[in-house]
């Protein structure tokens, strides 16, 4: 079963027959995955340049439901942020010190266990932990949806899903590079 099942989400048809690479690259993970510091612009352009679109961006971040983020990656956000709940911010300081404690985790939203559309009602509340979250709803073009998605947990868990096919169609390889998995978690 997988895993975001178990932890309450949706399920998709994954097409099968994918060609995945047999190594990994930091640098292209570096370079291609937006920052936790990143401006809705660069969400919207870097999520553009794999073809997917901004509600493709907006419902794929939906995943940060799900998980921890170490205090580095939100430290400016809760100590230099205005557009933060104040005791939201106060909570998080009280383990993210100003300097210190960079690998100390927090919970990307109330319900880190459960995959729910608990992470949209946060940003709603402004209580969005990374920067990058709370870009999507700050006054810009996705308020909206993240108000849809915050209200309708079922829009959500279906736009994700679709959203989640579209991004697994992204740069297949083709022809003998990659291979195709026995077990999608190992190379063969």
């Amino acid at each position: 079963m997988h895993a975001r099942m178990q932890l309450g989400g949706p399920s998709w048809t994954v097409p099968l027959g994918r060609r995945d690479a047999r190594t990994a690259s930091q640098s292209a993970a570096n370079s291609q995955i937006p920052s936790p510091a990143s401006s809705l612009a660069t969400l919207i352009s870097m999520f553009s340049a794999k073809g997917l679109s901004a509600g493709d961006m907006t419902a794929l971040s939906g995943g940060h439901t799900i998980g921890f983020a170490r205090c580095t990656t939100f430290r400016n956000r809760i100590y230099n942020d205005t557009n933060i709940d104040a005791s939201f911010a106060t909570t998080r300081r009280a383990s993210c010190p100003a300097s210190g404690g960079d690998a100390t985790l927090a919970p990307l939203d109330g319900t880190q266990t459960r995959f729910d559309n608990n992470y949209y009602t946060n940003l709603v509340a402004r209580r969005g932990l990374l920067h990058s979250d709370q870009e999507l709803f700050n006054g810009g073009s996705q308020d909206a949806l993240v108000r849809t998605y915050s209200t309708n947990g079922a829009t959500f868990a279906r736009d994700f899903a679709a959203a989640m096919v579209r991004m697994g169609n992204i740069s297949p390889l083709t022809g003998t590079n990659g291979e195709i998995r026995r077990n999608c978690r190992v190379v063969n």
